[in-house]
């Protein structure tokens, strides 16, 4: 069954339950978050909104339910605080020659994940007119020069993930009593998501499998901390970066070529997912390196997704691009998920973030840590070669939007956590 139509026949007991679980939460309890199967993508009810009243970067507002240390970092651009890198010689480069393939343990947990060096170079952005399955938002083709990062090599997984998003790792060193390191006091001063109601995994499998239904800003918020613990700056990929990566030098509709009928052997869709997503890593992986970059699930991207964006850029050559997002829908992913049919799954294939994909969430304001209708999105993080400037680095993470948001929210949920 296409994603866009429905849910699986063997969701539907399931949701119908929880639906009524969810509405009791929010009558009688305090927030909780739910689930169900992506919208259309690009629908109308996905046009971006106008952007609130931008908040001032240069110094973050802090209220009364915001200490002053979590504001600070929390909302600053990451580099103005970040601490020193832990000692990883695998992981540093001067120049793209140097760069090679590292993995990167995360202190004080069992953890590690690996990164693979991505050259910069240029490359066409975009599906030809010609490309079998290609939506209009594809086009027109955009010239883009990138210059080099690591990326990923899997999506992050639950491990990960959990890691800050269930406060595990302070958790953890507050019982085993483990002495406070800079890295551990930079990350413990980030805001983390309120609790789940539910699973978020949904019988769907947490031990190696990539963590899914969160925001773009909680994906930002992760890679915030993740660059606290580790001294190395990550963050999302922005479209034109993940289009590359995933491209890997090919031009075209696929990494390894034109042919749906190999998509077997490198991702997980509609045809083959057996209606959840799988570990990550078990296909094969593109040219250079990298895991699950067609299917199993959907990747969040840094851009406001924007259907003539391409038109915008025009028809010179543009260096690393980016649109930050000015508001919550609809945002990119890329990649297509276990749940699409291949033509989803294609190297240029776009999809922007849905209210859909809230439409369970019976908390007013709804949350801006889960898309708990979203079981098909994870993310997976990158690092720039060269560090960002702070200005730079402000594009990158929380915008003025995600910032007037974040306060609200938090006002709004004062006492309820």
């Amino acid at each position: 069954m296409n994603s866009v139509t429905g849910f699986p026949r063997r969701w539907q007991w399931f949701l119908g339950g929880f639906a009524v679980f969810m509405l009791a939460a929010a009558w009688g309890c305090k927030p909780s978050e739910s689930v169900k199967k992506p919208a259309s993508e690009n629908s109308a009810s996905s046009v971006a909104k106008p952007a609130p009243k931008a908040v001032d970067e240069k110094k973050p507002a802090a209220d009364a339910t915001t200490p002053a240390a979590e504001a600070e970092e929390t909302l600053t651009p990451t580099v103005l605080w970040m601490p020193k890198p832990i000692d990883n010689p695998a992981a540093e480069a001067k120049d793209q020659a140097g760069m090679k393939p590292y993995s990167e343990a995360i202190a004080n947990t069992s953890v590690k994940f690996d990164m693979v060096p991505i050259p910069g170079g240029t490359f066409k952005m975009g599906s030809p007119a010609g490309e079998k399955d290609r939506k209009s938002d594809e086009g027109p083709q955009v010239e883009v020069q990138l210059d080099p990062f690591w990326m990923g090599k899997c999506e992050v997984t639950w491990s990960e993930f959990e890691q800050w998003g269930l406060g595990l790792d302070q958790h953890r060193r507050d019982v085993k009593k483990t002495p406070m390191t800079e890295w551990n006091k930079s990350a413990d001063a980030l805001a983390i998501p309120t609790k789940p109601y539910a699973d978020m995994t949904f019988g769907m499998g947490k031990d190696g499998y990539p963590a899914v239904c969160m925001t773009q800003f909680a994906a930002k918020m992760y890679c915030k901390w993740l660059s606290a613990k580790t001294g190395r700056y990550y963050r999302l990929p922005t479209e034109a970066e993940w289009e590359y990566a995933c491209r890997a030098g090919a031009p075209t509709a696929y990494s390894f070529g034109d042919d749906s009928a190999k998509l077997d052997d490198y991702g997980w869709s509609e045809a083959n997912s057996d209606e959840k997503y799988h570990k990550v890593g078990r296909k094969k992986p593109n040219a250079w390196g990298l895991y699950d970059m067609h299917g199993n699930v959907a990747e969040w991207c840094l851009d406001q997704f924007v259907p003539g964006r391409y038109k915008q850029l025009g028809d010179k050559l543009v260096k690393n691009p980016l649109l930050p997002v000015t508001s919550t829908y609809p945002q990119v992913v890329r990649g297509g998920a276990w749940t699409d049919e291949a033509a989803m799954l294609r190297s240029a294939a776009r999809r922007g973030s849905s209210p859909d994909w809230k439409s369970q969430d019976p908390q007013i304001p709804q949350s801006i840590w889960y898309f708990t209708d979203a079981n098909f999105v994870g993310f997976r993080v990158v690092r720039p070669l060269h560090k960002p400037t702070p200005e730079e680095a402000a594009k990158y993470e929380v915008t003025p939007f995600e910032k007037e948001e974040y306060i609200d929210y938090k006002k709004a949920q004062a006492g309820k956590q």
